[in-house]
């Protein structure tokens, strides 16, 4: 018994290590900050709500088999390895546009390992993952919504979407140009058949569930306030899908709640604010890329848009340290453990090799957008 609940609390603190320091970190820094009256400043409601009814609705979708089936259907249409995988890593890319980097992921990574397994191509099941982790970081960077630090910044910052877009114009399009590159020059052009049946689609259903995430999209663009997202999707939801309220990340939320709070109180700390406007003053795309290195990005977003006014930079710089190392983002984590669920005993191999992507692309794309900004 004790051996048993000894393995399902540290499956716990695994699962949940991100919200857990999130946590750690709010309440080492509520001892020095004490809770009063302006803690409630602290918190972007809208980015909250935001974020729980796009994750609400792409979860209802799931369900259905929405996104599996239309990249089943995608997939099927070519005939070789290479334009295969150059498939799976396009969908991934286009997915977190859409559906969020994390639950484009969740969603994609599995029918990477489906295709490649029953193909019987599992040697580039490490390259697979590793570049469907690059496009869910790199391609959510375009849209509000694509990534959570996106959707933090945009709503902080209120910025205008045309301007939004324009800022993360370059990055992305070298993006996409060093992702294809990548494909075209380590993924050789061999003959490949895709087996498997495409689930049918439940028309009703799944007519309703797109009405909601254009809802929640026009949401996030502002279009329509939050509060009504809030009553409606979930109201919905309850008769619909009960399952997909359940399955919301509810960690991500609470790791959302916890880094307003750290970030707060970081931002009174006189010695802090000091220290970090200093370095946010001399270059913020740069400091900004550095600390997705060791504090992961949506809090080095959280916690330097307490220190700088020059969005344009912060953005990008969130966005591009995304890659990097493997806590750079919340993401690169969900990769890490989908490959290792897979491939047992390839740990090591699986992030030297994310580690010489990762941090060619980091290094490209920085000093890229420094030099034309």
């Amino acid at each position: 018994m004790k051996s048993t609940a000894l393995k399902n609390i540290i499956w716990f603190l695994k699962k949940n290590a991100i919200v857990l320091v999130a946590f750690l970190a709010a309440a080492v820094t509520s001892i020095i900050v004490p809770v009063d009256k302006e803690y409630i400043g602290y918190f972007d409601f809208k980015t909250l709500a935001c974020l729980f009814c796009v994750l609400a609705v792409v979860c209802a979708l799931k369900n259905i088999q929405f996104f599996y089936t239309l990249a089943q259907k995608i997939v099927q249409c070519f005939k070789n390895s290479r334009l295969v995988i150059l498939a799976l890593v396009y969908i991934t890319f286009i997915g977190s546009m859409l559906i969020a980097n994390d639950m484009a992921l969740l969603t994609f990574l599995p029918l990477g390992y489906f295709v490649l397994l029953t193909t019987q191509k599992r040697e580039y099941m490490a390259f697979t993952f590793i570049m469907q982790n690059i496009a869910a970081n790199l391609g959510g960077m375009l849209t509000p919504f694509g990534n959570p630090q996106n959707l933090y910044l945009y709503t902080k910052f209120n910025i205008p979407n045309l301007e939004f877009m324009g800022i993360m114009a370059p990055p992305f399009i070298l993006a996409v140009t060093l992702i294809t590159l990548c494909c075209i020059i380590f993924v050789k052009s061999e003959p490949m058949k895709i087996e498997g049946e495409t689930a049918k689609l439940p028309p009703l259903r799944t007519a309703l569930y797109l009405l909601l995430f254009a809802l929640s999209i026009a949401i996030v663009f502002r279009g329509i306030p939050y509060v009504i997202g809030l009553i409606v999707i979930p109201a919905v939801l309850i008769f619909a899908d009960r399952k997909a309220l359940k399955a919301v990340d509810y960690p991500l939320l609470l790791t959302f709640v916890f880094f307003f709070i750290f970030s707060g109180n970081m931002a009174r700390i006189e010695v802090v604010r000091s220290f970090l406007s200093s370095l946010m003053g001399k270059s913020t795309l740069l400091f900004s890329v550095l600390s997705c290195q060791f504090i992961s990005n949506v809090p080095s977003a959280i916690l330097l848009s307490q220190f700088t006014q020059n969005y344009g930079d912060l953005l990008v710089g969130v966005n591009i340290g995304g890659t990097g190392t493997l806590i750079a983002s919340l993401a690169s984590l969900i990769t890490f453990r989908e490959y290792t669920w897979h491939n047992p005993g390839k740990a090591g191999y699986y992030v030297k090799l994310f580690s010489v992507f990762n941090f060619a692309f980091l290094i490209i794309l920085t000093v890229f957008m420094m030099i034309i900004r």
